[in-house]
């Protein structure tokens, strides 16, 4: 996942996330979401939402620390060619004279 789509995924969850109880409100500034003002006694909406909110939260903060790790092996991971003729000279494949040849070909 690159950077500018998780991004824009953060970005775009935090306001929901942050605004899902506006769904329930009415124009004339009534909540409908208890037992007055003739709503529907939506009262297991509340301990829903907060499970959503924290599962959205959790969800986040394992991607974002997967992603950064992810990142961190992958610059460790890439070898170099020169690093590469480093390892072939240490195991023996090739001699310090054709190292010396190959590593100033490499070197430009």
């Amino acid at each position: 996942m690159n950077t500018k789509r998780f991004m824009n995924a953060v970005t775009l969850a935090i306001p929901v996330i942050a605004t899902a109880g506006a769904a329930l409100a009415d124009s004339d500034g009534r909540y409908y979401g208890h037992m007055w003002y003739g709503g529907y006694g939506w009262g297991w909406m509340g301990p829903v939402m907060m499970l959503v909110f924290w599962v959205a939260v959790i969800v986040l903060v394992v991607l974002a620390v997967r992603w950064v790790t992810d990142r961190k092996d992958q610059e460790q991971a890439g070898s170099t060619a020169l690093d590469i003729l480093k390892e072939r000279l240490a195991r023996g494949e090739i001699d310090p004279a054709e190292y010396e040849k190959l590593r100033k070909t490499l070197e430009g």
